[in-house]
């Protein structure tokens, strides 16, 4: 199944999507038609609490009403938010190998470009990428970011009035369901709820500085509205093989970055067993892949100008897309 979180009559909801993407099926109000009690379907929180029996009634309302025009709306005509709006919990990694060698390097010419040092950046760009760091091979390696500045597809990306080198990157990732503690890898696919897509927009400036402090990112990541995801959420028994899918990033229209969801470092199992390791881990938490290979302006050598128009689109879960703008006061 596809499942959105939307807005429609001033109200919140969680439908269905359906007819190639075009159709949105309220799942509450079937379940009113249906007579019975609809509070697992409230909100996306509360159908993931809900567990099995909640998808199935979600299965079981669609298969007998999804037929019915009366409880379906276009996607066009409603305002999808992101799937899950708060997330319990907000961790985003690097998994894969391309992105890690290729960031620093993009990092490294950023700083001469600053400085006009074109001597540094030929010398930059001469040297070869290297060998990957042994750390990212021990273990999965992540940040925690800022859950309430989670925002859903077509919206407006405020660029942060400190930076002026805003970026997108191309990821995907799990949204959790079931608690647990000392979770193993073979056990954790019990514990993915489905998959979605993800926009880490970027202050590359304001990264760039606040990592020579070996911290970690915040204000280059952590800013209203930075964390986007979406459009929805697609369950496993739809997805296939997580690893596998084609990703593409778009900018006005014009293909920035391909990659695959292949070569991960971890899975999304090694990185569930890892992140609980003596830690909870909650229904509702959402965990990143981190960039795929190529997948951002930093690797590539070019950045977002106010006004542009940023697709991502991933195999089988669908298209995120957002609008960047500079504020002017």
């Amino acid at each position: 199944m596809k499942l959105a979180t939307y807005r429609s009559g001033g109200a919140e909801k969680i439908g269905l999507i359906h007819e190639h993407d075009t159709k949105v099926f309220d799942l509450a109000k079937a379940a009113e038609r249906d007579g019975k009690g609809s509070s697992s379907l409230s909100s996306m929180l509360s159908l993931i609490d809900a567990g099995p029996a909640a998808l199935d009634q979600a299965r079981g309302l669609f298969e007998k009403y999804g037929k019915d025009p009366t409880l379906s709306e276009n996607v066009a005509g409603v305002e999808i938010l992101a799937p899950v709006p708060e997330p319990r919990q907000m961790r985003d990694g690097m998994s894969f190998p391309m992105h890690i060698l290729q960031a620093p390097r993009g990092q490294l010419k950023l700083a001469a470009r600053a400085k006009g040092d074109m001597a540094e950046l030929a010398r930059i760009d001469a040297e070869p990428l290297g060998e990957l760091p042994e750390v990212y091979r021990k273990q999965p390696i992540f940040y925690i970011t800022n859950r309430f500045s989670v925002r859903g597809t077509n919206t407006t990306v405020k660029w942060p009035r400190y930076s002026q080198v805003m970026d997108y990157e191309l990821e995907f990732g799990i949204i959790t369901k079931n608690k647990g503690a000392n979770i193993p890898a073979s056990k954790a696919k019990d514990h993915i709820f489905g998959y979605t897509i993800f926009n880490d927009f970027s202050a590359r400036d304001a990264q760039r500085i606040e990592m020579e402090g070996r911290l970690g990112p915040a204000k280059g990541k952590s800013f209203d509205g930075g964390n986007v995801m979406g459009p929805w959420i697609v369950t496993p028994d739809e997805i296939g093989d997580p690893y596998k899918l084609k990703m593409e990033a778009r900018v006005n229209g014009e293909v920035r970055s391909r990659g695959v969801s292949d070569g991960m470092l971890f899975s999304f199992e090694e990185i569930i067993a890892h992140v609980t390791q003596d830690e909870t881990l909650m229904p509702g938490e959402f965990i990143g892949s981190g960039t795929v290979g190529n997948g951002c302006g930093l690797e590539l050598g070019w950045f977002l100008e106010h006004g542009d128009t940023i697709e991502l689109e991933v195999e089988k879960i669908g298209v995120l897309k957002n609008r960047v703008e500079r504020q002017t006061a």
